[in-house]
């Protein structure tokens, strides 16, 4: 093996686990933003967002530094908990731009607790890594399937005595151990 095959393989090397890292990256940019809304964690939200950037929840985009505080408005007046499940997920880089397609599925339990609401759809989200550092642009969202149903099951016995997650950082995933 002459040096310049292997200089050739640790560079080739070196750029795959760049785009592996980059991957992993801007994977870790989607779940922390959903785990921003789901515990109304403004500033966590926001840290996935460049500022110039913009959501597009429904008709109206919001403006990066508007969006995460007008997310928690809309799901506080609608909704007594929410979580987003994130599937499928598709990303193509492009040197400091990345274009990612993730499914979605939206969990929302009305504010009386009876009634749960599961919605599915995608995130359209252009990326772009500055300084080392990867942060959603452009976010696009679809719905594309819900439906609606009881959810006096969550107040029955077999759930009674789980623990219930809160919208703030007292939420028990905030706490450092987990201790039992």
């Amino acid at each position: 093996m002459t040096d310049t095959t292997v200089e050739q393989q640790l560079a080739e090397l070196k750029a795959k686990v760049q785009h592996l890292k980059d991957r992993q990256d801007i994977l870790d940019v989607i779940v922390r933003e959903s785990r921003g809304r789901d515990r109304h964690d403004t500033e966590l939200t926001a840290s996935c967002y460049w500022p110039e950037g913009a959501d597009e929840h429904g008709p109206v985009p919001f403006p990066a530094t508007e969006y995460p505080e007008k997310a928690n408005q809309g799901h506080a007046q609608a909704f007594s908990a929410n979580q987003h499940n994130l599937a499928n997920h598709i990303c193509e880089i492009d040197g400091n731009t990345a274009y990612c397609e993730t499914y979605v599925v939206g969990t929302l339990l009305s504010l009386d607790g009876l009634t749960c609401t599961i919605a599915s759809g995608r995130y359209m989200d252009q990326l772009e890594k500055r300084n080392g550092e990867w942060r959603i642009l452009w976010r696009r969202s679809t719905v594309e399937a819900a439906m609606q149903g009881d959810a006096s099951w969550l107040h029955s016995p077999p759930v009674k005595g789980f623990l219930k997650g809160t919208r703030d950082r007292e939420d028990l995933s905030y706490q450092r151990p987990y201790v039992i």
